[in-house]
């Protein structure tokens, strides 16, 4: 399982979670961070400091945030 960066970072890439991530698995794309599922230790540090509340677990996201895990799985997969 893993944190996973939705919506409310588009455009926002505040960059609070890039800092306090540990295990640095969180990575700035095109249009938002994003957090590699494969590496995250899913500690929570990132979700403690989004200043947007973007970040979630795996298991707590809504259907409409789905794609938001797949995005990050393919932003690390290229």
């Amino acid at each position: 399982m893993a944190y996973v960066i939705t919506f409310p970072c588009a455009g926002e890439k505040a960059a609070e979670c890039v800092e306090v991530c540990p295990v640095d698995c969180i990575a700035e794309g095109k249009d938002q961070f994003y957090i590699d599922p494969d590496i995250c230790i899913d500690c929570g540090a990132c979700q403690a400091v989004c200043p947007v509340d973007a970040i979630f677990h795996e298991e707590e996201l809504l259907d409409e945030d789905l794609p938001f895990l797949e995005k990050a799985r393919q932003h690390f997969s290229s």
